[in-house]
């Protein structure tokens, strides 16, 4: 995974942002990336394939909106991508055998 070290994004507070498979991290925070966090960052690459990105981007903006009125504290977590990175984020070998649109199986547990 190609990572970008800048000034500009992520913003304040966050540790890095995937944008269509780049990972761009504040110059400051860029020794806090860790193996665990590129893996989390490669599911997130590997949901973004499979929905053409783009759509990803709006499934995740809408979920995100929608958890954010109904289960406002919990709105990221609940999210079905993040669910997903986070639950598997340490198994460094799940990309090989993830099956296609993982992050709506059921089994994947709340963070």
């Amino acid at each position: 995974m190609k990572i970008v070290p800048n000034n500009i994004i992520p913003f304040p507070g966050f540790l890095a942002i995937n944008l269509f498979g780049v990972l761009f991290v504040r110059k400051a925070r860029v020794g806090k990336i860790t193996e665990v966090t590129i893996n989390h960052e490669s599911i997130h690459t590997a949901q973004m394939k499979e929905l053409l990105y783009v759509g990803f981007y709006i499934i995740y903006f809408f979920e995100w909106l929608f958890n954010l009125v109904f289960h406002t504290k919990e709105a990221y977590e609940r999210i079905s991508f993040e669910r997903e990175a986070y639950q598997y984020e340490k198994d460094f070998e799940y990309l090989k055998t993830r099956k296609h649109y993982a992050q709506w199986d059921k089994t994947i547990t709340k963070r």
